[in-house]
C-alpha cells in the first residue's frame, strides 16, 4: 500500500469510528458525505469500497455522534456490508453497536456498554456481547520458532459474553471483579491455506470445539488524564483468571495472569509524547486451547507480523513510540490533531521461564499515522516491518 492509500485508511478510521443516535439532533450540526476506503491487510486481504459518515456535532462543535455505513469489496470474503453505531455520553459512557455480513462466511453482531462512572462515580460498569464468523485467522504451530511454511487458516465461528463491575478506592484506583463466557467453533477458512483442524489436529483447541468459562479478579491504577486521548500519566493492570473449558470432558481448569505497565513522557508543550509499555503474561495449566494462550503479532504489540503471529502459554513484551504532533485542522466541523509516530515492538513467547532467551527476541520497527478528535475519537494507520515483510493495521485507538 502506497502512503497515499494508507493516509486515506486512517482518515477513515478517523471519521468511521463513532456512530449516533437520534435523540437530540435537532440542537446539533450534522455533515454527510461519502469516502472511497482502500486498505490492505496482512491476513485479511484488500478491501476497496466506499463509507458514508454521518458526523454529528452540538452546538459548541464537538463532535458527539457518528454514524458509519459501510459497503466493502474484500479479496478473501467477498462483498461486505457494514453499520457501525456509536455513542458517547458524559462522564466517560459510551455504547458501540455494529452488524456486519459478507458475501463469503463472515458476518458479526457486537454489542458493548461501558460507563467508567457509574453511580455517581462510585464505580465501574461494563457489560457487552458478540457473535461473529471470522474467515482469514491464521495458525502456525505453538512457540517462538514457527515458520511461515506452517501457515494454516480456519473459520473462528465465535459467540461471546462479558461484564465487569469495579471500585474505586480512590481517583485512581479500581478494584473489579468480571466474568467472561466464549464459545468457539473451528470451522474451514476461506484461504486456500491448509484447514487447522486437519494440520495440527493433537494441538489442544484444534478438535473444533470449545466452550470456555473465565472468573477474573483485577487491580488498575491510572493517573492518565483520558481514557481515550491521553497526553500524560500512567497505567498499571494486573489481573488473575481462572478458567475451565465445559466443552472439554475432562473439564480442565487452567489460570491467566497478566501485568501490563504503561508510561507517558510529553514533553513541555506536549507536542512530544513519548509511551512506553511493558506487558507480561502468563498461563498456568493443560490443555488450554490454542486461541486461549498468550500471542504476539497484530494491531497491538509486534505491529510487523499478522495477528497472532506466535503462540504459547506464556508472553513478555515491551513497545515505545514517540506521538509528535503535526497539525491542527477543522474537519467536518470538528477539531482534529494529526500525529506520526515512528514505534519499536520486541516481545516473545515461550512454553518456560527457562527458555527466555534474548536472541529469541522478535523486533518490529514501524510507523504510525494518528488523527484525533479530543477526548473520544482516535483514527490510526500503522505499518510495522518484519522479517517476514511487513503488516499494515488501521484502529478506532491507540494500539497502548
Amino acid at each position: 500500500m502506497t502512503i497515499l492509500r494508507g493516509l486515506a485508511v486512517f482518515l477513515l478510521c478517523l471519521l468511521a469510528g463513532q456512530g449516533v443516535v437520534w435523540r437530540g439532533l435537532a440542537l446539533a450540526d450534522t455533515q454527510v458525505f461519502p469516502i472511497p476506503s482502500v486498505s490492505s491487510s496482512k491476513n485479511d486481504g484488500n478491501d476497496a469500497g466506499l463509507i458514508v459518515p454521518i458526523l454529528i456535532t452540538d452546538p459548541d462543535g464537538e463532535l458527539k455522534y457518528l454514524l458509519a455505513p459501510m459497503i466493502i469489496r474484500n479479496s478473501i470474503v467477498g462483498t461486505r456490508g457494514t453499520f457501525n453505531l456509536y455513542r458517547y455520553d458524559t462522564g466517560g459512557r459510551q455504547m458501540q453497536f455494529v452488524a456486519s455480513l459478507s458475501e463469503k462466511i463472515e458476518r458479526k453482531l457486537v454489542f458493548n456498554y461501558t460507563d467508567p462512572a457509574f453511580s455517581n462515580g462510585r464505580y465501574f460498569l461494563s457489560f457487552g456481547g458478540s457473535f461473529f464468523k471470522n474467515a482469514t485467522p491464521r495458525f502456525f504451530g505453538i512457540g517462538q520458532d514457527t515458520v511461515e511454511a506452517s501457515e494454516t487458516n480456519y473459520t473462528a465461528r465465535e459467540a461471546r459474553a462479558n461484564w465487569r463491575f469495579g471500585v474505586y478506592a480512590n481517583e485512581v484506583t479500581q478494584i473489579a471483579v468480571a466474568q467472561r463466557f466464549r464459545d468457539v467453533r473451528l470451522q474451514r477458512g476461506a484461504t486456500d491455506l491448509p484447514f487447522t483442524v486437519e494440520r495440527f489436529p493433537t494441538v489442544d483447541g484444534a478438535t473444533g470445539e470449545s466452550i470456555i468459562l473465565g472468573h477474573r479478579a483485577s487491580f488498575h491504577y491510572d493517573t492518565r488524564n483520558n481514557l481515550v486521548t491521553p497526553t500524560d500519566g500512567m497505567a498499571i493492570t494486573a489481573y488473575g483468571e481462572l478458567n475451565q473449558n465445559l466443552r472439554n470432558g475432562d473439564h480442565p481448569v487452567y489460570s491467566r495472569y497478566e501485568l501490563e505497565m504503561k508510561k507517558m513522557f510529553p514533553s513541555e508543550s506536549k507536542r512530544a509524547i513519548l509511551v512506553v509499555r511493558a506487558d507480561l503474561q502468563a498461563t498456568i495449566g493443560s490443555q488450554v486451547p490454542f486461541f486461549e494462550q498468550s500471542s504476539l503479532g497484530g494491531q497491538n504489540n509486534l505491529r510487523g507480523f499478522g495477528v497472532d503471529r506466535f503462540i504459547d502459554k506464556h508472553l513478555i513484551a515491551v513497545s515505545i513510540e514517540e506521538r509528535i504532533h503535526l497539525a491542527r485542522t477543522k474537519i467536518a466541523g470538528v477539531t482534529a490533531d494529526f500525529e506520526i509516530a515512528p514505534f519499536l515492538d520486541t516481545g516473545q513467547v515461550f512454553g518456560n521461564y527457562k527458555d527466555v532467551s534474548f536472541k529469541d527476541y522478535r523486533m518490529t520497527p514501524g510507523m504510525g499515522f494518528r488523527g484525533i478528535v479530543r477526548p473520544n475519537v482516535v483514527g490510526r494507520i500503522d505499518y510495522g516491518y518484519s522479517r517476514e515483510g511487513g503488516a499494515i493495521f488501521a484502529g478506532l485507538d491507540f494500539p497502548y
